[in-house]
């Protein structure tokens, strides 16, 4: 059902936990599903310097927050918002319909993150 890199994600988080230091705390919830992320990040001069995450949620919804945090390490503001629910599903070998609420939940939060 879920590809090798959504599992290996969910199995091995990437960034996971607080951020001490952290510029911008954001946290977005999913009502249908009950999916909740914290999403911190530390900004320096318009880049994102580092991301971490706290999720409680399903198995794509984890999965999705740590991909995106190792994808928005290191860029501006500009590229991290190119990102996509879509971008994110197909990066991770594709989600199944039923769980792609989870790259939806990542892409809030990165989105109230970036507004905030």
């Amino acid at each position: 059902m879920f590809s090798e890199a959504v599992l290996d994600h969910f199995r091995n988080p990437r960034n996971a936990g607080e951020l001490p230091g952290a510029t911008i705390t954001v946290e977005v919830s999913n009502p249908v599903c009950g999916d909740i992320l914290k999403l911190s990040a530390r900004i320096v001069n318009g880049h994102i310097v580092e991301a971490r995450f706290l999720c409680r949620g399903c198995t794509t919804a984890i999965a999705c927050a740590s991909y995106l945090t190792e994808q928005i390490c290191g860029r501006t503001i500009a590229e991290a918002s190119s990102l996509t629910p879509e971008s994110l599903s197909k990066s991770l070998g594709g989600l199944p319909p039923a769980t792609f609420h989870g790259a939806q939940l990542v892409i809030d939060g990165l989105k109230a993150l970036i507004e905030k």
